[in-house]
């Protein structure tokens, strides 16, 4: 059963990739080999803190890719939910959009010491809480 005093958001609103803002924890639903179809509201929940490693932007407008990664909204970079770490870093930097040659190595590289922390995630009935 649900406990209400726990931060949770409905299964619903994490179909199609979509992630959530739940207190201080981006949460959404990382697909699986099971699950590649984008419409679904299955996968394994995951609760990762809110902040890109990149230049902080802000992961809960960012979405799940077909990989199962968490995809920044301001330059790309994807993260590992499992583990938190960047797995493929920034595609630009403040407001260029496109190749940065080494930089997105030295993100990268940075990014392997400053991973994203992880949350305890579940589903309950209809909604995913987070502990």
């Amino acid at each position: 059963m649900s406990d209400d005093k726990r931060p949770s958001v409905p299964l619903a609103e994490l179909a199609g990739g979509k992630v959530r803002l739940v207190g201080q924890w981006v949460v959404g639903l990382r697909r699986t080999t099971d699950t590649q179809d984008p419409t679904e509201r299955t996968g394994e929940p995951f609760a990762v803190s809110r902040r890109c490693r990149h230049q902080l932007a802000d992961l809960s407008k960012g979405h799940i890719d077909a990989d199962g990664c968490l995809v920044c909204p301001w330059h790309q970079s994807r993260y590992d939910v499992s583990t938190g770490k960047m797995v493929d870093g920034p595609k630009g930097f403040l407001t260029y959009h496109g190749p940065a040659r080494g930089y997105r190595q030295f993100v990268a590289a940075y990014s392997k010491v400053l991973k994203l922390r992880r949350g305890r995630a579940r589903v309950v009935a209809d909604r995913v809480e987070v502990d």
